[in-house]
């Protein structure tokens, strides 16, 4: 390893331990509340909402296919693709704001609007930091990765600790993964924002909350995104 890799190396040990601590206890009794909750949601209604997000992501992970340029980063060191990330962090994190801003302006209607507004934006950044990373996305197997980096942002401490097992350990793991766990997959993310996002929905203050929590969230996203796919070069190198 050269001196910067050594140096990233660290933040990866940083994050891991970060990510692995145990949530505090106002999201701890959120999540409590929640899964009351979803025990008194009907089945049908589960595997509505299982079915709807489930089509809600494949249509994002399409367009975001499309539209990704996948050689922007040829040639460049790892440190020039993590500048490059950072870049793309904060561009992503001020249309975040703008649309959060804008859906928790408009009350509840444009509020509602503001789940597949959000849910796009994440996978197209995805999108841009496997390509930067030098994954091709074209490649089944990366999309499902990109599925479980996006899990490890947004979901419960149990939940969370079992993905990052599965990321340290992607090149063994992949080949008994054919797909996603759709049901816990959405149900731990809705679990996730519907604690930050609730209040984007109350007039007067949605706006500000909105900008805040999707700012937040896509902070939250880079980060587990730039250490997940580091953390596999670095791997790839050893």
């Amino acid at each position: 390893m050269n001196e910067y890799e050594l140096k990233v190396y660290d933040e990866i040990e940083d994050w891991k331990r970060k990510i692995t601590r145990r949530s505090g206890m106002m999201n701890r009794v959120s999540k409590k509340a929640q899964e009351k909750i979803n025990e008194f949601i009907p089945e049908k209604v589960h595997e509505l909402m299982t079915e709807s997000i489930k089509g809600m992501v494949k249509a994002t992970l399409f367009g975001s296919q499309l539209t990704t340029n996948r050689k922007q980063a040829i040639g460049l060191s790892l440190e020039e693709r993590d500048e490059l990330v950072k870049k793309k962090i904060s561009s992503f994190q001020k249309t975040a704001i703008i649309e959060g801003a804008g859906t928790g302006a408009g009350g509840i209607l444009l509020g509602l609007a503001d789940f597949p507004l959000l849910l796009t934006i994440k996978m197209k950044f995805l999108f841009e930091s496997a390509s930067i990373y030098g994954f091709d996305t074209k490649e089944y197997e990366e999309r499902l990765f990109l599925l479980h980096v996006f899990q490890l942002a947004f979901s419960s401490d149990e939940i969370r600790r079992n993905t990052l097992v599965v990321i340290e350990n992607w090149e063994e793991r992949k080949k008994e993964l054919v797909e996603m766990d759709w049901r816990k997959f959405q149900q731990e993310y809705r679990d996730y924002i519907d604690f930050v996002k609730m209040l984007q929905l109350v007039p007067g203050i949605g706006a500000f909350v909105g900008a805040y929590a999707n700012n937040n969230l896509l902070k939250t996203l880079g980060e587990t995104a730039m250490n997940a796919y580091r953390l596999r070069i670095l791997q790839k190198a050893q």
